[in-house]
């Protein structure tokens, strides 16, 4: 199939808000040539990522108002746009294979269409730039609500525009090195053997970002597990819960189990128990454990349903993972913006409250909770976690000895790094 029109038709549900990219890409890619495979992820990737900015020059030139069955043409333009202005495919071969996709998809009536829009771009190029420079959802590629969010939590350090544009750049590849199984020069050695450059994560002391991100496929230990794909920021996590031998473990909800691996990496005779409450992400739990020959519980349910995964054993340690906006990892899952709505913050932090009052029941005392979210909004981290506090008088906020992140009145905020780490946000409780 035409990469670009298969690019068109994996996208078209996505901007319906119809599912996200994540139920249908693994799927798609497997579709395309082995050999177009690249490209065809970065056209997703990259038209969602730039979507604000892309829709706001489609809008503009395109004067007909498309039906909503022929939002894989709307797709085919913007892809057009996409490599016009952000790859490296020279304008002649990115104009004529968009246009030869509507064959494809056989809507032969839009060839003209596409044709003339393309031709038309590339010709008001410096115009249309000059025009849509004021409109911040064009210029940050964020939607308006996100950024309005972004604008009242970060005015001033770290600055909204400068997490903002951290957002929409193409994320690195990072991988957790085994320290089971080697040390991490030992993995740099036998990358660097391999002509893989990478370099030391500055906080992970498991973590390396690779070079550059097609290398992946030549990282032979992955296979092995001895190393996983993980980001710097979720590496955090492990260390945060001070775990020692022996110890009984909570990691709720863990799917896809890179934080539950990690847990498992840091100690020996670790009792650890894994909550997670979709059914097919619990399944991506079971396959990174044993693709690194790692043991855990897997309960698969809501976690604050206790009676019905909990032996009633306290635990010493819980990796509450809260579900959340995500918006800290926007740039790895950018059809988010499509899917996620303003009203869902308030909905979320309800959730992320409840299951914290839930697991702190199963805590032993003298035991430690971090609670962590992928967000990079207040009102699903410290507010969240402040409440709490102020509920439990048996609650200790206990502050954090690092250097990584922002300090803030409860836990600490990372936030997107170009070429670096994610937006996380960690906090750590103890139980008096």
């Amino acid at each position: 199939m035409n990469v670009r029109a298969h690019a068109a038709l994996t996208l078209a549900p996505v901007i319906r808000g119809e599912e996200s990219l994540q139920h249908s890409f693994d799927a798609a890619v497997m579709q395309v040539e082995e050999r177009d495979r690249g490209l065809f992820h970065e056209l997703v990737y990259g038209v969602l990522r730039h979507y604000e900015w892309l829709d706001a020059r489609f809008r503009v030139l395109v004067s007909k108002k498309l039906k909503n069955k022929d939002t894989d043409i709307a797709m085919l333009v913007l892809l057009g746009i996409y490599q016009l202005e952000y790859m490296r495919v020279p304008d002649h071969a990115a104009l004529s294979e968009t246009v030869n996709a509507v064959k494809v998809l056989k809507k032969h009536w839009a060839k003209g269409l596409i044709n003339a829009t393309l031709r038309n771009f590339g010709r008001k190029r410096d115009e249309l730039e000059r025009d849509l420079e004021t409109t911040l959802e064009a210029k940050h590629c964020l939607p308006w609500w996100l950024l309005s969010q972004l604008k009242q939590d970060w005015p001033d350090t770290p600055a909204w525009q400068d997490i903002a544009d951290a957002i929409k750049h193409k994320p690195p590849v990072t991988l957790r090195n085994n320290a089971l199984r080697q040390s991490r020069d030992e993995l740099v050695a036998v990358l660097r053997s391999n002509d893989i450059e990478s370099r030391a994560c500055a906080w992970s002391p498991q973590g390396i970002t690779l070079e550059s991100n097609s290398d992946i496929n030549r990282v032979e230990g992955l296979r092995t597990g001895l190393v996983s794909v993980q980001d710097e920021a979720a590496q955090l996590a492990a260390p945060l819960l001070e775990l020692s031998d022996g110890m009984k473990v909570l990691d709720a909800c863990a799917a896809p189990g890179g934080k539950t691996c990690h847990i498992l990496e840091s100690a020996n005779n670790l009792n650890v128990s894994a909550v997670e409450f979709d059914p097919e992400r619990a399944k991506q739990i079971e396959a990174n454990l044993e693709r690194q020959n790692l043991n855990a519980d897997i309960h698969v349910g809501d976690a604050t349903n206790l009676s019905a995964w909990w032996d009633g054993q306290p635990f010493d340690r819980i990796l509450l993972d809260a579900p959340c906006s995500a918006a800290g990892v926007i740039r790895r899952h950018p059809d988010i913006k499509r899917l996620r709505r303003e009203s869902d913050l308030a909905k979320l932090a309800r959730t992320q409250a409840e299951l914290l009052r839930a697991l702190w029941s199963t805590l032993a005392p003298g035991g430690i909770l971090v609670y962590a979210t992928c967000s990079i909004l207040k009102c699903e981290n410290e507010i969240v976690v402040g409440e709490f506090l102020a509920e439990h008088s048996d609650a200790e906020h206990i502050d954090l000895d690092v250097s990584w992140g922002h300090a803030r009145p409860y836990g600490r905020q990372l936030m997107p790094q170009i070429n670096g780490h994610d937006g996380f946000y960690y906090a750590k409780l103890k139980k008096r």
